[in-house]
């Protein structure tokens, strides 16, 4: 995940796609990470399901991005599960 928050930093430009407004490649996923691509789409497919990235097709490619409203709120709803007084303490810090 971290690498499709800063693609920019962590994938080559795209000929079909813009790296930030469409997401990235499952094909360049695939070759960063070193694995067969349908490992890597079923590992995708399930972080769409989750609603932590969103994909779209273009051409013959699929392209992932991540949803950052949504990671933030899983974060957060984990780290509240994590530590039961989480809310004190993000109101105590402020």
């Amino acid at each position: 995940m971290e690498w499709l928050l800063d693609p920019l930093t962590n994938f080559p430009s795209q000929s079909d796609g813009d790296l930030v407004e469409d997401g990235v490649c499952v094909g360049f996923i695939t070759e960063k990470i070193g694995l067969s691509q349908p490992t890597v789409t079923a590992h995708m497919r399930q972080l769409s399901e989750a609603g932590l990235v969103t994909h779209k097709q273009i051409k013959n490619w699929v392209f992932y991005k991540p949803d950052r409203e949504a990671i933030h709120a899983a974060v957060l709803a984990l780290w509240q599960r994590l530590v039961p007084d989480a809310k004190n303490i993000l109101f105590e810090a402020n």
